[in-house]
């Protein structure tokens, strides 16, 4: 008589849980469905002939694709200590990494200009060299690289934590030096979750709207993302802001399911 109990039980609980999570989902599907309701095919059409759309999705694509480079290369070596490291330093570090995910983007953009304008911390030594960062598409890449490079670390900080490390163990064994071995080893045993890790964060810098805003403008041509010519458009109509919305959706899911796919193939292939 038990079991007919406990599967009745079971039920009763799985019920509210399956309630809440449709919640859940619906929450999360209704903003795409208004947009897609909201505009209409012509209008769509209308919102990528836009002057603003163009170029600002190719300054979308440039920027990120940058800023992507630049959270792999360091952010690779980083994930591999933290993945190691069992003391206060890398909890530490930890935390720090992951600080721009709690901290407003607004709040980022107006630490990256205490940090990198005129009168910042390193602004004197970069007007002794002739660089000025803020209000450049180069602002834009670093402001991408922050918001997102905390989610590619803490991808490729699980990733390698699941390397079995008596596989680094053999390729010393076989003459290989400490870098070789992760290059050679780790890194293909971990390469489908850092390329999930890759594809959380360039989604986040395609997305980024306040720290670029406020670090780098809003320039037509030259720091003007997508998102900010979104912005600019919904102050004059809000049809082409919707429909700019609609476009920019449908870009990054496309590539962001492509992206998602291949640590299956991977893995398919390993």
């Amino acid at each position: 008589m038990s079991a007919p109990r406990s599967v009745g039980l079971g039920a009763l609980v799985a019920a509210p849980a399956v309630l809440l999570a449709g919640a859940l989902v619906l929450l999360l599907l209704l903003p795409a469905l208004g947009l897609l309701l909201a505009s209409s095919p012509a209008q769509l059409w209308g919102g990528v002939r836009h002057p603003l759309f163009l170029p600002a999705l190719w300054l979308s694509a440039r920027t990120s694709l940058l800023a992507l480079l630049v959270v792999a290369l360091t952010g690779t070596p980083l994930a591999w200590f933290l993945s190691r490291g069992q003391g206060a330093l890398s909890r530490l570090l930890e935390s720090l990494v992951d600080l721009p995910v709690v901290v407003p983007p607004a709040v980022i953009g107006v630490a990256l200009l205490t940090a990198f304008g005129r009168q910042g911390l390193l602004g004197p030594a970069l007007d002794g060299l002739g660089i000025a960062l803020p209000f450049t598409t180069a602002a834009v890449v670093v402001a991408q690289a922050v918001v997102s490079a905390p989610f590619y670390v803490a991808a490729a900080t699980q990733a390698f934590r699941q390397v079995d490390p008596e596989l680094l163990d053999v390729a010393r064994t076989l003459g290989a030096s400490r870098t070789r071995a992760v290059l050679s080893v780790a890194v293909p045993v971990a390469l489908p979750g850092l390329v999930s890790g890759l594809a959380l964060a360039w989604a986040r810098s395609l997305g980024e709207f306040g720290a670029t805003l406020l670090f780098a403008g809003n320039l037509a041509g030259v720091t003007q993302t997508l998102p900010l010519a979104i912005y600019t458009a919904l102050e004059s109509d809000v049809r082409v802001a919707v429909a700019l919305s609609l476009a920019l959706v449908a870009v990054a899911l496309l590539a962001l399911v492509g992206l998602r796919s291949l640590p299956a193939l991977l893995w398919r292939r390993g």
